[in-house]
């Protein structure tokens, strides 16, 4: 059966137009699936008796499962969601006074090994479909209106506000997919996000940041973590296909078309590694023709990682450096490190890694 969550709204009718539908009850169908989070087609009140019928027959609406909740003490909430196979993927929402966040996973692990994270270290396994990208929004929503401090609220009030793409996983090494649940989230009769507010997050794959910025100009984020090459290679090692230069260009050309006029580059700090002033300087000379802003994020530890965090004085001085310099500088708060819900945290359950050997082809294939 054809579960819709995996079609965007050009998708959806097409799917209607083949079943000799009128390609408008695709607008019908991504309001009650999305915005109404009804997965039953009885409750479609509005969609004639037949149709229904037949949707029932021959499509579903079927979300992934939550294995596990666990809600920090700071109010962050991490699901874990099964993914088939004994897989599990991670989704954390962060709420704040003026937002509520969701960080969203696109892959089954992640292929690029980058060697701070703890995800990285969990190995690859598969690319998440579109129904366990968008779904996790899907259930998320779902689970927090079940509670009793959001479930006052009406369906009207948005409770996730945010989405990042900054979950398990390289979302660009998942492009369709992750493109295709971006256009659902901005779509005004599912989520009705506004560009501004759906950032992605990469690690640097410059052919699909080219390719993004025609098809879905979100908000950008960049995984720098290092200020030159030598360092970057050991610690993005993506970044030896793709260098720091290649990838200045590329941020430059994504401008053209990005909803901010900025983007927003993530440095995760590492005692005695990439957190010394005279790193800050060389920061401050590769991104001098790019306007940026910066994110620092203390590193999160976690078992044999190898990595300290940097001491909150390296990172004063780090962060006072590059605002001398002029620009916006943002220490990420660690949220949710109690229930392991941090920036380089999320781990899931990847089963089957042997997939592994196939990390750097299976992502160039997808980003050429």
């Amino acid at each position: 059966m054809d579960n819709l969550l995996n079609f965007n709204h050009f998708q959806l009718a097409e799917y209607f137009e083949s079943l000799g539908e009128r390609p408008f009850r695709a607008k019908q169908l991504m309001r009650w699936i999305h915005r109404f989070g009804v997965s039953d087609f009885e409750q479609m009140t509005d969609i004639a008796k037949d149709l229904r019928a037949k949707l029932k027959l021959q499509a579903e609406i079927t979300p992934p499962a939550i294995k596990l909740e666990q809600i920090s003490d700071d109010g962050t909430r991490k699901w874990l969601i099964d993914a088939g196979n004994d897989n599990g993927i991670e989704t954390v929402f962060i709420p704040e006074e003026d937002r509520g966040t969701l960080c969203v996973s696109s892959q089954v692990g992640c292929a690029l090994e980058c060697t701070f994270c703890s995800t990285g270290r969990q190995g690859f396994n598969r690319n998440l479909n579109v129904s366990e990208i968008i779904g996790q929004l899907w259930v998320a929503n779902h689970a927090l209106r079940e509670d009793p401090y959001y479930g006052q609220l009406t369906k009207d009030d948005r409770i996730i506000s945010n989405v990042v793409m900054m979950g398990m996983g390289e979302p660009l090494a998942n492009y369709d997919n992750v493109v295709t649940s971006m256009q659902i989230m901005l779509d005004d009769s599912a989520y009705g996000l506004s560009r501004r507010r759906v950032t992605l997050s990469t690690s640097g794959l410059v052919p699909a940041m080219d390719r993004l910025k025609e098809d879905c100009p979100v908000a950008l984020a960049v995984s720098l973590h290092a200020p030159n090459d030598e360092l970057r290679d050991i610690l993005v090692p993506i970044n030896r296909k793709y260098p720091i230069k290649m990838l200045m260009e590329a941020c430059e050309r994504y401008l053209v078309k990005a909803p901010r006029d900025f983007v927003t580059f993530e440095y995760v700090m590492l005692d005695g590694v990439n957190d010394t002033i005279s790193h800050a300087n060389q920061v401050l000379e590769i991104v001098k023709h790019l306007p940026c802003k910066f994110n620092l994020i203390p590193f999160n530890p976690f078992p044999n990682s190898g990595y300290q965090a940097s001491s909150q004085e390296n990172i004063k001085n780090f962060r006072d450096v590059l605002m001398q310099a002029g620009y916006v500088v943002t220490t990420r708060k660690t949220r949710g490190d109690d229930i392991d819900a941090a920036c380089g945290q999320l781990a899931g359950n990847v089963q089957d890694r042997t997939r592994r050997s196939i990390r750097i082809n299976s992502v160039q294939g997808v980003i050429t």
